[in-house]
């Protein structure tokens, strides 16, 4: 008890989000060298006057003997001595840049001209060759896109290389040699597994300078890419991922980037639910633009399947004990698979591999997923071996993969719209693009016109 009769209650420091600053290089005790080694020690104070602040008595400090002194290099301690801490390999800090685009959308119902400019910011990051990645949607109907490094008050011009609409990534560069210097690439790492732990850096909402957070992998499994209308392979992490921290990198605990921030859900059930674009994705849309000097996309089935889950189903369509597959519903009239496939075929394979009822395909050592994955991983005119059973005989096709060209296209891969005007009349190609953007349609062209609202299914899933 004081003088005054009051007891003193020793307060709670409030929480704060980490933020990076170029200026400086110690961060709550954690000490990143210029090497990209982090080395943690807890045990060392950070300050003299930390072991008076103690209450009680202070414990004695172990001295080391001379044959255990770790050994110094640049006056710093050496990477990977036994020292009182966890050494950890530090992300490139260094790499991840900045994303400011001008975008430029078109206006469907005046095909001719363009909507008001609008400024967005999001986040990149540098890889070999003298590229940047980021998302698609970032640079989506680009006029003029900057990038800004960090520590740096210079925005330097950008030139889009390539622009995977399905993927969601673009791939970016830079003519001025001196945005490059002193900046090392970014290296990929492998797939991670569950409950590894990823660090998600990049330039969200809430500040200027680089912003980090951390999670762990919590499911890896086919996504459904909200700005391409694809489903392709994504990661889940519990890391948070707000506005801007589009097309900033997520690293392992190696320093690796195992994915690209893309998208999170926001539901009223749901918390800290990200998605990352990850390394074999990145990796196709690298190879594809390397290989053919132009983005071709992601191969798919012209396709609509079912599950043959129910053993009734299975019978009726002359399947036996041992065959599994799924059933081909409708075959979409303008794939190249519609001259081989036919409604009601059990696909029993795909390249050699079996796939189950539910339509999935061993994956890694008790995973499986979907096999949608298989077809994926190929790449536009590859040849593809499928098995199917139709009518009780099995039978073996050979198919030239390609693209999904729908009747009405999901997206227009930042393109303005194509138009025609003949006495008075404007007509235009339609588009998921075209449809969103017209609330109602007029039917007649009366004072008193008739309406007929679309109405389009709602997603949860918004792109960061």
């Amino acid at each position: 008890m004081g003088s005054d009769g009051k007891r003193k209650k020793r307060g709670r420091k409030s929480k704060t989000q980490t933020t990076l600053d170029p200026t400086t290089s110690t961060i709550n005790d954690e000490v990143f060298s210029v090497n990209n080694v982090e080395i943690v020690n807890s045990a060392t104070p950070t300050s003299a006057n930390h072991l008076e602040n103690r209450r009680g008595r202070p414990k004695k400090r172990l001295r080391r003997s001379p044959e255990k002194t770790p050994p110094l290099i640049n006056g710093e301690i050496g990477v990977g001595t036994p020292v009182e801490g966890v050494a950890r390999v530090v992300p490139a800090m260094d790499a991840v840049v900045k994303v400011f685009c001008v975008h430029t959308e078109p206006n469907f119902s005046l095909p001719w001209q363009r909507k008001r400019q609008y400024s967005s910011s999001s986040s990149g990051f540098v890889i070999g060759g003298r590229r940047v990645l980021t998302n698609a949607h970032s640079v989506e109907h680009y006029t003029q896109v900057k990038l800004k490094k960090r520590g740096s008050d210079t925005k330097y011009l950008a030139t889009v290389l390539a622009i995977g609409t399905e993927c969601d990534i673009a791939l970016l560069t830079v003519n001025d040699d001196e945005f490059w210097e002193g900046v090392s690439p970014v290296e990929f790492g492998e797939l991670p597994s569950l409950q590894d732990a990823v660090t998600v850096v990049g330039y969200p909402i809430g500040g200027d300078t680089i912003s980090v957070t951390s999670g762990v992998v919590s499911r890896i499994e086919i996504l459904s890419y909200v700005h391409g209308s694809t489903e392709l392979l994504g990661l889940q992490i519990d890391a948070a991922i707000n506005s801007g921290n589009s097309g900033g990198p997520a690293f392992n605990d190696k320093g690796e980037c195992v994915g690209i921030a893309f998208q999170s859900l926001k539901h009223e059930d749901a918390e800290n639910i990200g998605y990352v674009i990850p390394t074999p994705v990145i990796k196709h849309f690298i190879q594809d633009f390397e290989k053919k000097g132009a983005y071709t996309g992601f191969p798919f089935l012209g396709i609509e399947w079912q599950k043959m889950e129910n053993p009734d189903l299975r019978v009726a369509m002359g399947m036996k004990p041992d065959q599994k597959g799924v059933r081909i519903r409708r075959v979409d009239p303008t794939a190249l698979e519609s001259e081989v496939l036919q409604p009601s075929d059990i696909i029993l394979s795909f390249d050699g591999v079996d796939i189950a009822n539910d339509g999935t395909v061993p994956f890694r050592h008790g995973e499986r997923i979907g096999f949608s994955y298989l077809i994926s991983q190929k790449y536009t005119g590859d040849n593809a071996a499928i098995k199917v059973l139709r009518n009780s005989k099995t039978l073996e096709f050979v198919i030239k993969l390609s693209t999904h060209r729908r009747l009405i296209p999901s997206h227009v891969k930042g393109k303005p719209p194509s138009y025609y005007i003949i006495a008075g009349f404007v007509f235009t190609t339609v588009s998921v693009p075209y449809l969103r953007s017209e609330v109602h349609i007029s039917l007649f062209p009366f004072p008193f016109c008739l309406y007929f609202f679309l109405i389009f299914p709602m997603t949860s899933l918004i792109i960061s």
